[in-house]
């Protein structure tokens, strides 16, 4: 495995170069105002930068994020399911506002599962069956995106 050299630039930043297994040099420039270029060199002449890419902060994280091989669960195996969370108001046009939560019948119906719910005072985690919603309450919803779905409309009324 290649190690990434570093390099002082005065008055600019730092250069962190990097020689892929395949011969191909890479270097990440940071500016000292933080702005970052990700460029590549010939190998002939790694002075000569064949192309540039100049990354803003966001971009930059995105994709450091996209580098970081991901570890393998072998627990989970080829059985991963992509969960979402998401925040669903009891609105006052809600079927189930003023209702309990068993009267949804959420988790049978949709598969997804309300695991609390945010109220102006305070959290109630795992709430039981005879929870009652009130209007303003707002459900942490866990599931598939279907299912979160399914749990949106059917709070909504659909």
């Amino acid at each position: 495995m290649n190690h990434p050299t570093k390099t002082t630039l005065p008055g600019i930043g730092t250069r962190y170069d990097l020689v892929t297994e395949g011969g191909r040099h890479v270097s990440v420039v940071v500016h000292n105002d933080g702005r970052r270029f990700l460029g590549f060199h010939d190998p002939e002449d790694d002075d000569t930068c064949q192309a540039t890419v100049p990354l803003g902060p966001d971009e930059a994280a995105a994709l450091a994020q996209l580098l970081i091989p991901e570890r393998i669960d072998p627990v989970r195996g080829e059985l991963e399911i992509d969960l979402v969370t998401e925040h669903i108001p009891i609105t006052a046009k809600s079927p189930y506002s003023g209702r309990m939560l068993g009267d949804t019948q959420a988790r049978s119906r949709t598969g997804a599962s309300i695991v609390a719910v945010l109220r102006r005072t305070g959290a109630t985690p795992s709430p039981t069956p005879d929870f009652r919603f009130a209007t303003g309450d707002t459900l942490v919803v866990v599931g598939t995106r279907e299912g979160v779905d399914a749990v949106a409309d059917l709070i909504a009324g659909g």
